[in-house]
């Protein structure tokens, strides 16, 4: 894992193909769908080229970190819509536990 193994371009496109499995809302941004891919692209490409004095389980540690850690910011996010829209009044170990089973 000496050197990126994927370009920003290549990961905007592997990422778009993510989406067609599980499309992203960007509802009314102010942004350009295309801008948005770009820049976490060239910004995760960036951070891991940064990691130059990392060995290659540092890396995978810390590219697995910085995942669960969007995962997690994204699942309070969506929960805070639901709530927000009424669609979940359930107690919280209620929804953890619906969430747990997909649906």
């Amino acid at each position: 894992m000496t050197d990126m193994p994927i370009t920003p371009t290549q990961l905007e496109t592997l990422i778009e193909e993510v989406e067609l499995e599980d499309p992203i809302d960007f509802a009314d941004l102010p942004f350009e769908e295309d801008a948005l891919r770009e820049l976490v692209a060239e910004r995760l490409c960036s951070m891991t080229a940064g990691m130059t004095d990392f060995t290659d389980e540092d890396k995978i540690l810390s590219l697995m970190a910085v995942a669960a850690k969007l995962l997690l910011e994204n699942l309070v996010l969506n929960v805070q819509l639901l709530r927000r829209d009424g669609h979940s009044q359930e107690d919280g170990a209620a929804l953890l536990q619906r969430l747990r089973e997909g649906k």
